[in-house]
């Protein structure tokens, strides 16, 4: 039994026991697979917004994102003004970059393009592994994070560098990479 965790239950290394709802966030959300364009969309604002800070960080803020980006609905924050945008930059809740805000913003009618290309987000983003999951460690980038990063980029996506994407892919469950030792490691 591993003293560290009340439960036993050993995690990955970057798992804060101090801090229930990243605990939460481990547990039950990260690497599992998604599949609804809405969530998808949370993440990758979400992501974007991590660029230069730790995921914690912005985890802490999710109920204040939520709020703030009307519950990530991709028509409302396709219509976002100034004003808005403005409004954004002024909440105390949510990390307060104004390239990371507009990128949020201008990223969503990207993703709005993207599922009228493909039929949903969803749709796009598992073609790039046929539905399937991919499953490794220890790595920040990869060829597929890579080749979707590039693909982002080219369709006018902004923070989306490889680093950020393979975060991305793996908070999504397209990689799923549970560390050995953690209790919801597996194999390929």
């Amino acid at each position: 039994m591993d003293s560290r965790w009340k439960d036993g239950k050993p995690r990955c290394a970057w798992a804060n026991l101090k801090n229930p709802a990243y605990i939460a966030y481990h547990d039950g959300e990260w690497g599992v697979p998604v599949h609804d364009d809405r969530a998808l969309l949370e993440m990758l604002i979400l992501e974007c917004f991590q660029a230069g800070l730790s995921w914690e960080c912005v985890l802490n803020k999710r109920a204040a994102f939520r709020a703030a980006f009307d519950g990530f609905d991709l028509d409302a924050i396709c219509s976002y003004d100034q004003e808005k945008i403005d409004a954004l930059l002024a909440n105390k809740g949510i990390i307060r970059n104004r390239l990371k805000v507009q990128a949020a913003v201008d990223n969503a009618r990207v993703f709005r393009d993207v599922q009228a290309e493909f039929g949903s987000f969803d749709r796009y983003l598992w073609g790039w592994t046929d539905g399937k999951v991919v499953c490794e460690t220890g790595r920040t980038s990869s060829p597929l994070s890579d080749a979707v990063s590039k693909d982002l980029k080219r369709r006018g996506m902004k923070f989306v560098g490889t680093t950020m994407v393979y975060s991305y892919l793996q908070a999504v469950g397209v990689i799923y990479s549970h560390d050995e030792g953690c209790f919801l490691h597996r194999e390929a």
